[in-house]
């Protein structure tokens, strides 16, 4: 079969390369630049978004998680720097670049997007959560939190 070649029952089956380019446009264009146009192009309408701790659903979901990141990073900017495919699902690994009061920020991590009728269904995303607060100048507020949950 061709990248745009039908299967069976007729149904769009995009090829590795297609689904490769789509994530890499989801996560460099709608995720981090919030072209939320585009989002409706490349998500199915019943995403959902695993995000670390999170769960978002839908366009609305979408347009939630790009809202709380450009809240942080006004200047968010995230590049692929690698991928991988296998069947129905795309692995990224990516840079996450941005200013959050003065400070910059550069934060790594991965997502694994799943594929149906060549839009994607499903994103399972993780990045160091614990990196991000240490870099934000956090850590004393991690240290009470942790300190919190831990009953003391």
């Amino acid at each position: 079969m061709t990248d745009t070649a039908a299967d069976r029952r007729g149904a769009y089956r995009p090829g590795m390369a297609d689904q490769s380019q789509r994530a890499r446009t989801a996560l460099e264009e709608v995720c981090a630049r919030g072209d939320l146009d585009r989002a409706r192009e490349l998500y199915a309408t019943d995403f959902v978004d695993h995000v670390n701790a999170l769960e978002f659903h839908g366009q609305d979901g979408i347009a939630k998680s790009v809202a709380l990141y450009r809240a942080v990073f006004p200047d968010l900017r995230i590049v692929v720097e690698d991928q991988t495919s296998a069947g129905d699902r795309v692995t990224s690994r990516w840079t996450l670049h941005g200013t959050h009061k003065g400070r910059a920020v550069t934060l790594p991590g991965i997502t694994i997007s799943r594929f149906e009728n060549g839009k994607i269904a499903e994103d399972w995303t993780v990045s160091d959560n614990l990196e991000l607060l240490r870099r934000l100048g956090l850590r004393r507020g991690l240290a009470l939190a942790i300190r919190y949950l831990a009953g003391r």
